[in-house]
């Protein structure tokens, strides 16, 4: 019997020791998980707005004051089909019509007038262009120039009393900023996205290099991880007081859709690119006359150098800027007109804010020395001169009704083409030449079988003409193979 009792005994203090146990370890832990999540709260509300000193992200004001100053761009154009223009193969096949191709982007409204500025890749090849405001209004719009080496290109509309973007300054965002992609993407109207500036001065060599045809690209794109799609191409990057930072132009994907990283424009260039066609009607870009490259621990190590930051003095240009400034092989670029610059791509983008004849503070790391050594840039030629306005500006109104801007071609380029002279067509609108079927890139090497050299030449043999006019040239894509066209005068 007290075999008994004690046994149970011992389960009755057992089972209230396991009560009280699993009681205290119950409560323990709810008293922990609630400190746990309620500790979570304030910790992600202070890493949200850290950045802004506790106040609160709020792009409303930037999207609202953005949206109607981006543009929906909507092209079309004839892309020609292969022997389209070979006789014989019009004679066993006949004649093959070109197909159209549309496509669609974006567009910053950049002056109260009809200014706009977008990517060159989103109006390249394009015969018509429409313009589509944020309040549905409908415009024609007209290249008036546009430079391959930044991927942007300068449209004009018929319009007045227009809602402008407000330019800001590329050289001031910083890393982890927040800014705004305000775009059209998959032809969704007036879409903006939200992210942080990720990187500046990233190179990622999307644009043509050819420095034969005096293509010298200049990419030092700012990254974010805002998101940006087809159709995006040509917006704006604003940071979060409304003011435009870049113009996006490019994504990583390798899907063609966003994957998390896109990349703009900065605005600094951009200022300046639309500054001179507006002026010129042609880029005025300038040269320091160095032959550069990035510094990395190895080529320091190998070098001898003490810091891996700026771009390092390869060569010098016989005769270029740097040299008769006074700078050397091995020197490295570490700051331009009081920018820091770090790399190639940054050195680019603050010398391509200057034209031909601009002087230039550059400061150098010679050694154990910094140096601040003055520069006079100079153009692609040598020297110190910007070029004149573009043909279809500076001639008469019949030549303007050819619609299109010219220029003579480059000693590389025709050594290149193995022509004895020419003139390039760079930009093409609605005119005698697009109706005839030409494509802007191609070369006029004569009229009627008179050869033309320049554009001087080019003037002088059509200002006479009348009637049917047979144009005989090249496109630098198909070199060997010559194109005929016929226009009227």
């Amino acid at each position: 019997m007290k075999k008994i009792v004690f046994s149970l005994i011992i389960a009755i203090t057992g089972g209230a020791s396991a009560l009280f146990v699993e009681k205290y370890f119950d409560e323990h832990s709810a008293l922990n998980s609630s400190i746990q999540l309620h500790g979570q709260l304030p910790v992600h509300s202070t890493t949200y707005s850290a950045d802004l000193a506790g106040v609160e992200v709020d792009f409303t004001r930037a999207a609202e004051s953005s949206v109607n100053s981006v543009v929906h761009i909507k092209t079309q154009g004839e892309e020609e089909q292969p022997f389209a223009n070979d006789p014989f193969y019009q004679f066993f096949y006949g004649q093959r019509k070109p197909q159209i191709h549309q496509g669609s982007g974006s567009g910053v409204i950049i002056s109260n007038d009809g200014y706009i500025v977008t990517n060159n890749h989103v109006i390249e090849g394009a015969d018509k262009i429409e313009i589509v405001l944020n309040d549905k209004r409908s415009f024609v719009g007209e290249v008036l120039g546009k430079d391959p080496t930044t991927d942007l290109a300068l449209i004009k509309i018929d319009a007045k009393d227009l809602p402008v973007l407000m330019y800001g300054n590329s050289d001031n965002v910083k890393v982890g900023q927040w800014v705004l992609a305000v775009g059209n993407p998959f032809n969704l109207t007036s879409t903006v996205t939200a992210g942080i500036i990720s990187a500046k001065g990233r190179n990622i060599n999307i644009l043509e290099n050819d420095p034969e045809n005096g293509l010298f690209p200049i990419e030092s794109f700012i990254q974010t991880d805002a998101a940006v799609n087809p159709g995006n191409s040509g917006g704006a990057l604003v940071n979060s007081s409304g003011e435009l930072v870049g113009i996006n132009s490019a994504i990583a994907s390798n899907t063609g859709s966003y994957a998390g990283y896109s990349f703009a424009i900065p605005v600094n260039i951009v200022k300046k690119i639309v500054s001179d066609l507006i002026e010129f009607g042609t880029v005025q870009r300038a040269f320091i006359g160095v032959s550069i490259r990035d510094i990395d621990a190895a080529f320091a190590e190998k070098s001898g150098l003490k810091i891996l930051n700026g771009a390092y003095v390869n060569e010098l240009t016989d005769g270029g800027a740097a040299e008769e400034a006074g700078l050397k092989v091995g020197d490295v670029i570490t700051e331009i007109n009081g920018n820091a610059v770090k790399n190639v791509a940054e050195l680019q983008e603050q010398v391509g804010k200057f034209r031909p004849g601009d002087k230039i503070a550059v400061v150098v790391k010679r050694g154990s020395d910094s140096k601040t050594i003055s520069v006079t840039l100079k153009n692609k030629n040598g020297n110190t001169e910007v070029l004149g306005k573009s043909a279809s500006t500076t001639m008469g109104e019949g030549f303007q009704l050819l619609g299109a801007n010219f220029e003579s071609c480059s000693t590389e380029a025709c050594k290149k083409y193995g022509i004895n002279g020419g003139v390039q067509i760079t930009t093409l609108k609605a005119g005698k030449l697009a109706a005839s079927g030409i494509k802007a890139g191609f070369i006029i090497i004569s009229i009627d079988n008179k050869k033309v050299k320049s554009v001087d030449e080019l003037e002088s043999a059509l200002k006479s003409k009348s009637g049917g006019t047979l144009i005989q040239g090249i496109y630098p894509s198909a070199p060997g193979k010559t194109f005929y066209y016929g226009i009227g005068l």
